[in-house]
């Protein structure tokens, strides 16, 4: 009779809980961006039911009780609880958890990995820390990476330091969404001018070298700008922003996911007048869109479109005089730069059973890229008159990338495998124009330049290339025992082109020089990381890159001919680099401190260096050796809700080690052994203090700090600049869907300059970058979301 009571028991609970239950389904997104999450796990509390979002950041349960509660939680996100009710339909926006190392990156293997497991150098910019940045310019937010100094020269104009001197040298690979933004060979340190940076959803970057994935030129680091995706949810914003030297931006976003579909479009336009330096006046108008399309939950298709047209005028540097007394006066107003770019991609995403994957993209990119650059001046001490240049550096390429991780079984393992093609036809042709200098009355420096003549006769550079990029990489990671995991890689790469030089001609045919000319390199990484539990681990990496030098130097004629005769550079050679690297990561206090370090040397042979000639002319040399080495470190203290700290940075130390400086018997200094590089700093450090107050809801405000030591400005090492320190202030209020902000930039107005070289004869004098002085930055956007 007991037995019976029991059964009949159960049978009536389990009827009441079917005539309570219902079907639930949701859609997971970020409350930031509104982009889908995938899979986020959701599990029904108290039972052994759950399940994961999948590519739409949708998830079902056929049957749920009403009155459960369900939970959702995923890397690098605020988990949530949420109890049934009677709706049968949920949208589910997570919070960011911002000082979580545990976060999921890509640009380490191409595809979503833990930080934790990835044995390199990286860091990842939020959504979160990019949108309250507000950034004017790109380098506002990768700025705040620690170990990175990307260097503004105006205009959205840059270099970069990663692991490197500040250069200008094609030791870095910026990516859009994974795909290069310029082929390998084509001169990109100004390929950021191209970036959109509205539609930036985050930011990776990768320190040190990733050749065995990304290729050549990721050598001192890799940039890979995630564009947004397709919204969970319908959203729309609108902004405005502005400041006071004649800087105007209009900005627009909007996305949704309808069934299968997913569309998100943005844009913005720019443009700059009679700002604080003169001559500086730019326009910007850079548009994105993205399609994706998913056939099933494991397979998508994803179609982008990146279109930018930039105009400025380049105001240059300024000598000291004018520096030192904030005479931010162009000494020309005829030099200006012009791009466009068009890029596009489409990518076939696919998932295995096995939670292999694959994907599968064709891309393509039509540049044009002209300017008669103010760097191109050149002008020798006293004289009245000088020379410049006008350029044009166009280039269409179609390409493809493919890979595949396979999964095994056995030691949690997986293999990725992959390869690219890249064809990239190439033309450039530069000539001379004729300038007068009106000088000072010192006699020793220039007051203005003005155009005398045009010389198309003049040719500096004419050729045309076509280069084919071809590699082939395989990755294999594994654990061979519990928490420690070993990563090895290897790639092959064939840089190649077919060339014609218009101004090196045979005197025997009386016809252009061509030819072929190829570069080939294998470049292996191992690396290890061990987890040892509770937040804490560490990682180990060696690996190797090279960079080949970029055609506009190959071809262009020398300041003076070779010993040999050669009027050109033909006999470059690639650079290449040999990396070691240990670090580590530790959260503290109940997770509220999380600190992340790396400590690496990095030897360089052949490195190309520029080496200034005393009219301002560049000629190029190879150092024989060269050493990179130096400490990177990251803090982030989150002591609550309202308070949030980050301080990061690096002191390196970046020598010349083997470099005949002349061989010049006139010459009293033969070499820079031992001496610093140019443009070096020992100190970079970037601190940043964000306070989200109780009392008034919606409300940020941060103070931002840079400091910058000092760097010798030439090889000999005879002359410094101290470096700098930098205050901004950022504050903002969100009300409803309307958000004011302002963002204060050079807090203390400070007299800095962000470049400060000069070359290495006595008679040479010191050209400055001037930052601008306080500049203060108001907006406000609209942003709208739906629910479903």
């Amino acid at each position: 009779m007991k037995n019976l009571y029991i059964t009949l028991l159960v049978f009536c609970g389990a009827i009441s809980q079917l005539l309570h239950a219902q079907s639930l389904k949701g859609k997971i997104f970020d409350a930031a961006t509104k982009e889908p999450i995938i899979g986020a796990s959701v599990h029904i509390i108290n039972t052994n039911t759950g399940t994961a979002s999948d590519n739409n950041g949708s998830f079902v349960f056929q049957t749920i009780a009403k009155g459960a509660k369900i939970r959702i939680s995923t890397i690098g996100f605020v988990s949530q609880e949420i109890e049934v009710t009677s709706e049968k339909s949920l949208s589910i926006a997570l919070e960011p958890a911002i000082e979580n190392l545990q976060t999921v990156v890509v640009t380490g293997n191409r595809e979503a990995a833990l930080r934790t497991q990835t044995p390199i150098a990286i860091s990842k910019l939020s959504p979160k820390m990019i949108e309250e940045a507000k950034p004017t310019a790109i380098y506002e937010v990768i700025n705040k990476t620690p170990g990175v100094m990307m260097v503004n020269l105006n205009n959205e104009q840059h270099s970069m330091s990663i692991r490197q001197p500040m250069t200008t040298n094609a030791y870095y690979l910026y990516l859009e969404d994974g795909v290069p933004i310029r082929p390998m060979g084509v001169f990109n340190h100004n390929s950021l001018l191209e970036m959109n940076q509205f539609t930036v959803s985050s930011i990776e970057v990768v320190k040190g070298p990733v050749s065995s994935i990304y290729g050549p030129e990721a050598v001192g680091g890799a940039v890979n700008f995630i564009s947004q995706r397709p919204t969970a949810v319908p959203t729309a914003r609108i902004g405005l922003q502005a400041d006071q030297w004649g800087y105007r931006r209009v900005q627009y976003g909007a996305g949704a996911t309808l069934g299968k579909f997913g569309i998100y479009v943005g844009g913005l336009v720019a443009e700059q007048k009679e700002a604080w330096m003169t001559s500086s006046d730019y326009t910007k108008n850079a548009q994105y869109a993205r399609l994706e399309y998913h056939f099933t939950p494991k397979t998508r298709l994803i179609y982008t479109v990146s279109y930018a047209k930039y105009n400025s005028q380049t105001s240059g540097s300024v000598d000291s005089v004018a520096f030192y007394n904030r005479q931010y006066i162009s000494t020309t107003d005829f030099t200006y730069r012009k791009s466009y770019s068009l890029r596009t991609r489409l990518t076939l995403e696919h998932e295995w059973k096995d939670g292999s994957q694959s994907f599968l993209t064709v891309f393509g990119r039509d540049n044009k890229h002209g300017q008669n650059p103010s760097y191109g001046i050149r002008w020798t001490s006293g004289a009245t008159t000088a020379r410049g240049e006008i350029n044009s550096n166009d280039f269409q390429s179609l390409g493809v990338i493919a890979q595949h991780t396979q999964k095994f079984n056995f030691l949690n393992s997986k293999l990725i495998a992959g390869g690219t093609l890249d064809f990239s036809p190439n033309k450039y042709w530069s000539y001379q124009i004729d300038l007068a200098a009106q000088l000072r009355a010192d006699k020793k420096s220039v007051e203005k330049y003005t155009i005398i003549k045009e010389r198309p006769d003049i040719q500096i550079a004419n050729y045309n290339a076509d280069i084919l990029n071809t590699a082939f990489y395989v990755q294999y990671d594994f654990e061979p025992i519990k928490n420690l995991r070993l990563s090895a890689g290897l790639r092959y790469d064939n840089m190649s082109f077919d060339f014609v030089n218009n101004l090196d001609i045979d005197k025997t045919t009386s016809q252009a020089v061509g030819g072929s000319k190829s570069y080939k390199q294998t470049t292996p990484k191992l690396g290890l990381t061990y987890d040892l539990g509770q937040g804490k681990g560490v990682y180990a990496n060696f690996s190797k890159g090279f960079a080949p030098s970029g055609l506009t130097a190959i071809f262009r004629k020398r300041p003076t001919p070779a010993a040999n005769g050669d009027l050109f550079y033909y006999n470059l050679i690639p650079a290449t680099f040999t990396n070691a690297e240990v670090g580590g990561w530790v959260s503290l206090l109940k997770n509220k401190i999380y600190i992340d370090a790396s400590l690496y040397q990095m030897n360089g042979s052949n490195e190309l260096l520029n080496i200034r000639q005393p009219d301002n002319s560049t000629d190029y040399q190879a150092a024989g050796k060269t050493l990179h080495k130096g400490i990177e470190l990251g803090i982030t203290y989150k002591p609550s809700k309202q308070i949030f700290a980050r301080i990061g940075g690096t002191y390196s130390i970046h020598r010349f080690v083997e470099f005949i400086l002349s061989q010049k018997a006139s010459d009293a200094l033969k070499d820079v052994n031992g001496k610093d590089m140019p443009s070096a700093p020992r100190w970079v450090w970037n601190g940043e203090i964000s306070y989200y107050p109780k009392w008034f809801r919606n409300f940020r405000t941060s103070v931002e700090w840079q400091h910058v030591s000092k760097w010798y400005q030439n090889q000999v090492n005879t002359i410094a600049y101290n470096g700098y320190d930098l205050v901004n202030f950022r504050a903002g209020y969100q009300w409803k869907g309307i958000e004011l902000f302002t963002n204060i930039m050079n807090l203390t107005d400070a007299l800095y300059a962000t470049n400060a070289t000069r070359g290495n004869a006595s008679t040479d004098r010191t050209t400055f970058t001037p930052a601008a002085p306080r500049t203060f930055v108001l907006g406000v956007h609209y942003n709208v979301a739906g629910k479903k």
